[in-house]
């Protein structure tokens, strides 16, 4: 259940009381030369209210905010994809020096391919994962050497060569090419086609089939699903440095339970027998195998006797002499580090985390030239980053403190430098911020911000470490991205994304409130909130409230970032809009995130209680007009909170509710409520079914009808539930849509139901 959620940030919690709102600092303003180019700019002089109609229209009114960006590994060129003015929905490929010299379009999705054909329903499948609901150039990745950028498109792969700007089609096939990639040394194109890997020769141009036995069941170089799902892992393939070596997967899916999914739209409805595995089901079986490129021979990796594990992560050597293999035990409560031989599949365990709980999969293990690596564990209650040598001994830890790392970011090893993103201020933990850090390889010193404090930065570095993308935003700057050197000066604009007039979003600034945030205590833990108020916001009368929440596992939602048009949409119709960080929510401490072990809906709902209770106590709160809105996890919640007396909800919005933990799939569900046989008492709790003869309010339900990740069953056993109680409620159900709703007039559609909804059981309609 991968989540993408905006957030916001603030003072160090440690000096704020229960209740307390925090002190609204604005960041310091800096000249273009340093390293947070935020800008200020007079209000508009015409106003306008914002309305669902213009919010789901183009232009974005998030303004041009480049995708995907990355630097060249010399860190000389920065690629990006950039939406078409005459399409949104579909991305070209431009790229800018990194010195002097406008950005330039360098794959133009539409001379190439006019004519989109319709995706292969695999595709559409490998996108949903990814959370890709655009068309054109979605995804490209550059060789190790800088020369070429690999670009598949609608199905096919083109490469455009840095040198002379040329774009050369490499496959022009009816089945779709996915997971593209060039060899590092520049050599070979690979892809995966029909369940098999191809590579190709870029001299000769010879196409050659690495396997030929995927087909059905059986798949060879991609993740199967709850990798790509629960994992955080795309990838079913590595080259090793040298070419020597491509470590690859195969997956046999025959052992995974049939779930029959009606895939319902507009035109009819398909029966797809979905290969889902439960919680408590078995998994796909996945191998490792090396095969050597020029010789063609194969080994299998030993990845031990138990084939009910996860293939968490596999990374190579510098050298390339060595593969490394992130082992997780089916429970997940076991990480194994095996460092294998390619040339014989020959494994041994080097290093071992364990939790009571469960062991977190990161993206931040790095093998350096020495031969030594960088790994983070959670062992001192905090993720952080230690230095290990290549026989898995620990050196030294690279980070401490009190607040937990976000992510290796690079690693300079010229300079020693190490360079990672975290929530912190003063080695004290700031959850509704984010910026990058500075540190040492060589010895555990305290860490220097490279990136200003006030906001949100996301950063991403070349290989080298010399020099970083850093994406922006605040309370008052829209998403913006730039070039910077290590040191964190500024070098020139990506996407300037300046807020002034021309801007989409300008004729509704001087109507944007800006958030306040505060602090609650539960159980001994600091909850984070935020509260927008409607314009012309008066505290002598009385307000509804929206409390908008996920409150699963995730990055958190509570942050001093830029804020989503919805909330002024909602602000505009009158209502304070409340988010609250519950317990289990956010990248924080590991006590913080295991609070929900194996009692998901318990703490969250009684967080959200804490934070209901808290608004009832402002004079300016209607307590019994207060309704909660979300999806997924967050529909989850809205039902669990609807039906909680404690809250005392009027209304709530629940979309694509997960409803019975068992329907979900093993490695989301598991990690955090082990399996239903063996915590009969917490499933049962978490199961919505039981609960509904408690709801205090109406209830508004969302679901897609193709929905293949929360299958559209977790919603009709509540429409069969309440229809068998003659219990009154609403219902959208979306044909044709997945996880999530896709486009500006399904989009429009949903946001005009949701203000409709409120309207009548908390706005003007309601009383």
């Amino acid at each position: 259940m991968r989540n993408r959620l905006l957030a916001s940030v603030f003072a160090p919690l440690s000096l704020l009381g229960a209740g307390q709102a925090l002190a609204q600092t604005a960041p310091a303003q800096t000249a273009p030369a340093q390293t947070a180019p935020a800008q200020t700019s007079p209000a508009p002089v015409d106003t306008a209210v914002l309305t669902p109609e213009r919010v789901f229209s183009d232009p974005s009114l998030g303004g041009p905010v480049a995708q995907g960006v990355s630097l060249s590994p010399d860190g000389e060129l920065v690629a990006f994809l950039r939406a078409r003015p005459d399409d949104v929905q579909v991305l070209d490929l431009w790229a800018a020096p990194t010195g002097s010299g406008e950005p330039f379009k360098l794959i133009d999705a539409r001379a190439l391919v006019p004519d989109a054909g319709e995706l292969s329903e695999a595709e559409k499948a490998r996108r949903e994962r990814m959370r890709i609901s655009q068309r054109g150039v979605v995804e490209y990745s550059w060789d190790e050497q800088g020369r070429y950028i690999l670009a598949p498109l609608e199905g096919d792969i083109f490469l455009a060569a840095r040198a002379d700007g040329t774009v050369r089609r490499l496959t022009e096939t009816a089945a779709d090419e996915i997971d593209a990639k060039v060899s590092p040394k520049g050599g070979f194109v690979s892809f995966v086609r029909d369940q098999n890997l191809y590579i190709l020769d870029l001299t000769t141009g010879a196409e050659t089939a690495i396997t030929t036995d995927g087909k059905d069941l059986i798949t060879w170089a991609s993740a199967e699903f709850i990798a790509q799902e629960e994992l955080d892992r795309d990838q079913g393939y590595w080259w090793s440095p040298d070419e020597k070596y491509i470590a690859l997967q195969r997956t046999d899916e025959s052992t995974v339970d049939i779930i029959p999914r009606l895939d319902i739209t507009g035109g009819g409805a398909t029966t797809i027998q979905q290969r889902y595995p439960r919680a408590g089901r078995p998994n796909a079986v996945v191998e490792l195998y090396v095969q050597d490129r020029a010789a063609g021979a194969r080994v299998k990796v030993d990845l031990g006797a138990n084939t009910d594990i996860y293939l968490g992560r596999v990374n190579w050597s510098s050298d390339g002499r060595t593969l490394y293999v992130q082992r997780l035990s089916r429970d997940q409560k076991t990480l194994d580090l095996l460092s294998v031989d390619p040339a014989t599949g020959a494994s041994r365990v080097i290093a071992t985390q364990t939790s009571n709980a469960w062991v977190p999969l990161t993206h931040d293990f790095k093998a350096l030239k020495s031969g030594d690596f960088i790994w983070s564990t959670e062992e001192t209650g905090w993720r952080h980053l230690y230095l290990y040598n290549r026989d898995g001994r620990r050196l030294r830890a690279i980070t401490s403190g009190q607040y937990p790392v976000k992510g290796l970011n690079g690693v300079n090893e010229t300079t020693g430098e190490v360079f990672f993103s975290a929530s912190m201020r003063d080695g004290k933990e700031l959850p509704i911020e984010q910026q990058m850090f500075r540190t040492s390889l060589r010895r555990t010193t305290a860490p220097v911000a490279v990136t200003p404090a006030g906001g949100w930065w996301g950063v991403s570095m070349n290989r080298t470490a010399t020099a970083y993308v850093g994406n922006y935003s605040d309370l008052q700057t829209p998403p913006q991205s730039g070039l910077y050197r290590a040191d964190g000066t500024f070098i020139r604009w990506i996407e300037q994304n300046e807020l002034k007039e021309g801007h989409p979003y300008w004729p509704y600034a001087s109507r944007r409130q800006t958030p306040t945030f505060g602090t609650l205590d539960s159980h001994g833990e600091t909850l984070v909130w935020q509260m927008t108020t409607p314009p012309g916001f008066d505290p002598s009368k009385k307000y509804p409230v929206v409390m908008q929440v996920y409150g699963g596992p995730s990055g958190g939602g509570v942050r001093k970032g830029w804020q989503p048009s919805t909330t002024q949409l909602l602000n505009e119709a009158g209502y304070i809009v409340f988010r609250l960080d519950n317990r289990g929510e956010g990248d924080r401490s590991a006590a913080f995130k295991q609070a929900l072990y194996l009692k998901m809906g318990q703490p969250e709902i009684e967080d959200q209680v804490l934070g209901a209770n808290y608004l009832r106590s402002l004079p300016y709160v209607d307590a019994d007009r207060i309704a909660m809105m979300g999806w997924s996890y967050g529909g989850f919640m809205s039902l669990m909170a609807l039906t909680e007396p404690d809250m005392g909800l009027a209304s709530a919005i629940a979309g694509a509710p997960p409803t019975e933990w068992g329907l979900y799939d093993t490695a989301y569900t598991e990690r955090y409520m082990s399996t239903p046989e063996a915590n009969r008492e917490g499933y049962a709790a978490s199961d919505v079914i039981p609960r509904l003869p408690n709801l205090t309010g109406r209830l508004l339900l969302m679901h897609g009808m193709a929905d293949d990740n929360v299958i559209l069953e977790n919603s009709t056993r509540v429409i069969d539930a309440l229809q068998a109680r003659s219990t009154p409620f609403e219902l959208m159900l979306w044909p044709g849509q997945r996880h999530g709703v896709r486009g500006n007039a399904r989009q429009l559609t949903q946001w005009r139901t949701y203000l409709d909804f409120l309207d009548r059981t908390i706005g003007t309609r309601s009383h």
